[in-house]
Order: C-alpha cells, then sequence, then structure tokens
C-alpha cells in the first residue's frame, strides 16, 4: 500500500494561496486519474482541481472554508500499489501555468500578484500536516438567534418559543450535505445561515439563492411576532421593532478572494495613474435601430444583441483610429509599449464580486463573433467559473453602469491599462433634430452618456477627446463604420 499526499498546486497568474470552497469526495470514495475532487477559490476565480493518481480516498487534510498556501498537502490517496508514500506532483489545470517548482511553500521565495508587488505584511506559514477535517461549528439556530435579540419586557412573560423549520431531505435530516451551488453557499455563510435548515425548491433537491433569502425573511418576521406576543402579554407595552436584516446588528465579512484583490488594484491604480475622466451626451437611436433589425438577422438568432455589442464594435475601429488610447507605461523600463491588438475587458459583477474578464483579439472579430465571445463571457463570469488567464492582458475595458440605471460615472482605470469607458443608460428624451433643410425640431430620441478614463502620463486631452468622439460619432451613425472600414 502506497499513500500519496496531494499538495495544492500554483492556480496561474502568481496566486499563492486559495479557499477550500467544496470537497467533492470523501474518505472511501474510489477516484480516477483526473476526477475533479476539490473545488477551490482564489483571488481571481472558482477552479476545480483534478487528482493525478487513482485510488481510494484516505484523508481530507483541510477543512471547507479554510484558506491555504501554495504547497499545503490537501488530500491523502491510496493507490493499493506497495511503495513508500510519495508527495503529489502537481497537476495541469487547463488554461493554467504549472506550479513552480520553488519557492511555492517552505524555505523559498514567496510569489507575489503579477503586478502589484510582494504582499502587505505577508509572513511565511509552516505546512500543515496530518490535519484530519474537522466539522464546522453550525451557525445559531433560528429559536437562539430570536432569544438573543428579542428584549424582555418583563421577567414574568417570556416571550414565547419559536420553531426552527424543519430540515431539508437532502439536509442534515439524512446527514448527508445540502445541495447548494458556491455562491449559494457563500450567501448562507455570510448571513449565518445553516444550508440544512433551509427547504430547497430547486431541481434535484438543489437549495437556490431565493430559498435562502426566503429562509431569512420568515425567520425576521417569526423574531418580530415573538417580540410582539411578549410584549402584549407584559403590563408595559413594548412597540415591536422590524428589524433591519436578520442575525446580528453587525456582521463582518472576511476580506479574501476578488474582494481582495479588486481593492488592491484599484487603490494601486488611483494612486499610480493620474485619472482624467470626460463625458459625451449623444443621441443613440440609429444603434437601437440597428440593435433591432440585427435581432430579427437569421445569422443572430442565436446570440444576445444588445447596444453593448455595438459599443464594443465602434471601441475597437475608435482604437484603430487613436491606437496611442491602447498603450501602458511601463514604469519600470521607463517606456510606453503600444499595443497594435486589443484585448477589450467587459467588467463583470457576479456573487463573488466584480471582475473584468477580456476577449482576446476582439480586434480581429466580426459583429457576430463579438456577440458569440460576450455572451459567453458573462455566462462563465455568471457561473462563477473565469480563469484567472481570461482576466489577464487586457488592454481597454468597458464597464456598462446603464444596466443598473445610471447615467455615468468616473470609473478607475483597470491595472495595466490606459483607459476605461462607461457606458451609461439609455434613456427616451426630447432632443432638438436637425432636418434636411436645416430646420431644428424636437423629438423624443434615445440618448445616452458615455465616458472615458484615462491615464494623462501617456494620453493628453487632445487624444482622449479625439477617441470619445470617434465613439460617440459610430454610436451616432453605425454606417460611419462603413466610412472607417
Amino acid at each position: 500500500m502506497a499513500i500519496k499526499t496531494f499538495n495544492l498546486p500554483d492556480p496561474g497568474e502568481g496566486l499563492v494561496e486559495a479557499e477550500i470552497v467544496e470537497w467533492k469526495v470523501s474518505p472511501g470514495d474510489t477516484v480516477k486519474v483526473n476526477d475533479m475532487v476539490l473545488e477551490i477559490e482564489t483571488a481571481k476565480s472558482l477552479v476545480e482541481l483534478p487528482i493525478p493518481w487513482a485510488g481510494t480516498v484516505k484523508e481530507l487534510l483541510v477543512e471547507v472554508g479554510q484558506t491555504i498556501d501554495v504547497g499545503t498537502p490537501i488530500i491523502s490517496i491510496d493507490d493499493g500499489k506497495g511503495g513508500d508514500d510519495a508527495p503529489a506532483a502537481a497537476p495541469s489545470i487547463p488554461g493554467e501555468k504549472a506550479a513552480p517548482a520553488e519557492g511555492a511553500a517552505g524555505g523559498g521565495s514567496e510569489a507575489i500578484l503579477v503586478g502589484y508587488g510582494a504582499k502587505a505584511g505577508a509572513t511565511a506559514r509552516r505546512a500543515r500536516k496530518g490535519m484530519a477535517a474537522a466539522p464546522v461549528a453550525a451557525a445559531p439556530t433560528e429559536t437562539e438567534q430570536v432569544a438573543a435579540a428579542a428584549p424582555v419586557a418583563e421577567a414574568a412573560a417570556p416571550a414565547p418559543r419559536v420553531e426552527s423549520p424543519a430540515p431539508s431531505v437532502t439536509g442534515g435530516a439524512t446527514g448527508g450535505r445540502p445541495k447548494a451551488k458556491p455562491p449559494v453557499r457563500k450567501l448562507a455563510k455570510d448571513l449565518g445561515i445553516d444550508l440544512a435548515s433551509v427547504t430547497p425548491t430547486g431541481a434535484d433537491g438543489i437549495i437556490t439563492r431565493d430559498d435562502v433569502t426566503n429562509h431569512v425573511s420568515g425567520a425576521a418576521v417569526n423574531g418580530v411576532a415573538a417580540q410582539a406576543d411578549s410584549a402584549s402579554a407584559a403590563t408595559t407595552p413594548v412597540t415591536p421593532r422590524m428589524p433591519f436584516g436578520a442575525g446580528e446588528r453587525e456582521e463582518r465579512t472576511p476580506i479574501k478572494g476578488v474582494r481582495k484583490m479588486t481593492a488592491q488594484a484599484m487603490v494601486g491604480s488611483a494612486f499610480t495613474a493620474p485619472h482624467v475622466t470626460e463625458w459625451i451626451t449623444l443621441d443613440v437611436t440609429k444603434t437601437m435601430e440597428l440593435v433591432e433589425r440585427l435581432k430579427g438577422n437569421r445569422e443572430f438568432k442565436d446570440v444576445k444583441v444588445t447596444p453593448l455589442l455595438v459599443l464594443a464594435k465602434a471601441l475597437v475601429l475608435a482604437v484603430k483610429r487613436n491606437p496611442g488610447m491602447n498603450a501602458t507605461w511601463d514604469e519600470a523600463a521607463q517606456e510606453i509599449v503600444q499595443k497594435n491588438y486589443v484585448n477589450l475587458g467587459i467588467a463583470a459583477a457576479t456573487p463573488r464580486g466584480l471582475i473584468v474578464p477580456n476577449i482576446k483579439d476582439a480586434h480581429a472579430m466580426t459583429m457576430l463573433e463579438l456577440a458569440q465571445a460576450i455572451g459567453r463571457l458573462t455566462a462563465t463570469a455568471r457561473e462563477g467559473r473565469t480563469q484567472p488567464a481570461e482576466m489577464s492582458g487586457g488592454t481597454m475595458t468597458i464597464t456598462n453602469v446603464g444596466v443598473f440605471g445610471v447615467d455615468s460615472g468616473t470609473p478607475i482605470i483597470n491595472p495595466g491599462e490606459s483607459a476605461i469607458v462607461c457606458f451609461g443608460a439609455i434613456r427616451k428624451q426630447p432632443w432638438v433634430v436637425t432636418d434636411a433643410e436645416g430646420n431644428d425640431e424636437i423629438a423624443i430620441r434615445h440618448v445616452t452618456q458615455l465616458a472615458v478614463s484615462f491615464d494623462h502620463r501617456l494620453i493628453d486631452g487632445e487624444l482622449g477627446s479625439r477617441f470619445l468622439s470617434d465613439l460617440a460619432a459610430i454610436l451616432a451613425d453605425p454606417a460611419q463604420a462603413l466610412v472607417w472600414g
């Protein structure tokens, strides 16, 4: 019998730690080579890890929710063969770089996030050996929360007992682990909810986000009812107060993962690159007409067509006319790096926070190819499956605040880039229109705002203004793209 220990590999992009999100196996399970045994969350994405050997799971060495360093032992496998124990060889994760031979753990130098320097306050950690998986402490039940939160009106009038709903059949009632996707598990963890007490409504007994929020709302209503009953029974009346939220009055969430990386990146960008932001308000009625025509085009029947698609194509054309916008400042080499390609970033709000995956070589794509790429990017981001490689190497970014009904903003440049475009809400508004004879009239038109923030070290006001003007010209009249090619 040979026991092999699998260590946490480098997920790529110089990341040095990861959080254990979900084990897909248990001790005693049989696994094959490249079976997915674990899901981890890095500072950039959710990643599933394959096991490099076949055999039987002997022990899970780390717990769900634990953050560990690259190189830490995480699982041991009995391969059923004779011989000495063997350490893991880091597997190849699709789309990622291989783990470094030195410095991942122990005495080697610690890896750092690319572009951000050494981690502040980082210290060396000893590798965890022989750590058995221990159950995570359960969150307080609804009864305990209500008892702790309800005010005592009078010692002689105790608050009525509030029963917790029965656990779901997929949860603690049968001893099995409740079925839920990682974003839903994180939501429940943040709210202090035990998933075993939530009744699932999803297919195959899966707990959904609505199940968790409905469970929380039910707990809040029960808590208020308990307070009201206690107050009515007391000699001195107590006015029931509707809680702002469920659980404690204050909640603390550890800063980690995407949130931590985003904060570091934004602070670094804001205090390194001198930002300038310019705005333009424009009539995009012709863009909206183009969107409707494309929706009826048979070639676009299987893709989602939105004004964002037209903006993406317009941005690529505007960059070709103003290539200086698509550059970056290399402080170490004291050079401006001109990029003759466009890796177009699309800021996406996900359950894990804001991420910016990018479409590689967007400049070489047709409108249909861009629509397909944006669709894949959005779907992957919403599922939390965006890989680190998909978020690196961007040259320019679009942030679409219009989907939230916001008119505009002053976005911060994504690190490693020199400009970011903000796309506001499109609204019907009165607009002065000039007819062919030169007569002005007021008409109802589709109007929006565009803003561009740029690095003033390498982009001056003239270049930034010309780029924004060209971008607006295409959205105002998409036929302009035919003239520019």
